[in-house]
């Protein structure tokens, strides 16, 4: 049966205009993404979104502007049947911004990559001038990257 997965990431700018982005190891594959993840039945998308940030970073967040919704069909890189549906907002932390972040793309330890099937993620942070559609994995943060280039006021 064929569903519609949404999805909701957040922009997140520091003071140095950096990116933050998620590297991620899920079943066997990097992946760099934006930080968030998958709306849950009752839930609007900007909790959704305030929800993973905390999950994932340990942030809490302030959703702002609204900068982009899926426009074309997107299939599913984990699961064939689903189209995705992916809602993109500007995110400001509520507190200063303090995490965990590294240097290199997929610079894991080894113990978080051992498993194939396993899942984990890293952060970093993306200089302003090193954003382009081809340092994201996934097709719909690919044109949202090319989106974030023209805007400079981000």
């Amino acid at each position: 049966m064929a569903l519609f997965n949404v999805r909701v990431y957040g922009i997140l700018l520091d003071e140095k205009k950096r990116l933050l982005v998620s590297d991620e190891f899920i079943r066997g594959q990097f992946i760099t993404k934006l930080p968030g993840g998958g709306l849950e039945i009752g839930e609007g998308t900007r909790d959704c979104l305030q929800r993973e940030f905390k999950e994932e970073t340990g942030l809490h967040v302030t959703v702002g502007e609204h900068l982009y919704t899926t426009d074309f069909f997107q299939i599913s890189a984990f699961n064939l049947t689903d189209q995705i549906i992916s809602i993109y907002y500007q995110v400001h932390p509520s507190s200063p911004l303090i995490l965990d972040v590294k240097e290199k793309p997929f610079d894991f330890a080894p113990h978080q990559i051992a498993d194939p099937q396993g899942e984990s993620e890293v952060f970093r942070w993306i200089n302003w001038e090193d954003i382009l559609p081809d340092c994201m994995t996934l097709p719909i943060d690919r044109v949202v990257m090319e989106l974030i280039r023209q805007r400079e006021y981000l």
